[in-house]
């Protein structure tokens, strides 16, 4: 059998517990394999062909995995409960001034109070919610 399909038969084999456990390394090394297949296949010796794949493994577990593992840590970030209302907009329902007022935020009714002690927002007017505060919104 030719060299090249051994090292195919190695980057499969390689691949099962990529499957099995997950761990992203196995991976990396069935393309490292893969590589020497085809440097096989060109011809290359067989010292050659155990170095190209000690080269592309450790290059690829050196190199991408660090930047796999830190786009799987950061992971989209969804805000949930009232930390996604911060930043939303909202209709004053009942004036609002720097001790008091109704808002509508998202389809309910808050109690608001202007962040700024000193305005004062009527009725209809759009405002955004710059934090929340218990059950209170501070708007702006």
């Amino acid at each position: 059998m030719d060299s090249w399909l051994w090292w195919l038969l190695v980057a499969v084999l390689l691949g099962v517990p990529l499957v099995a456990t997950a761990l992203p390394e196995f991976g990396l090394f069935a393309i490292g394999a893969g590589v020497a297949a085809a440097a096989a296949g060109l011809g290359a010796g067989v010292v050659w062909q155990f170095l190209t794949f000690l080269v592309v493994s450790v290059a690829a577990v050196a190199l991408l995995r660090p930047v796999a593992y830190r786009r799987l840590q950061k992971g989209p970030r969804v805000r949930m409960g009232i930390e996604a209302l911060v930043g939303a907009r909202a209709v004053v329902q009942e004036r609002v001034d720097g001790l008091d007022g109704r808002i509508k935020l998202n389809g309910e009714i808050w109690s608001a109070r202007a962040l700024h002690p000193d305005r004062v927002y009527e009725v209809g007017q759009q405002v955004d919610v710059i934090e929340i505060q218990g059950a209170t919104a501070l708007v702006d």
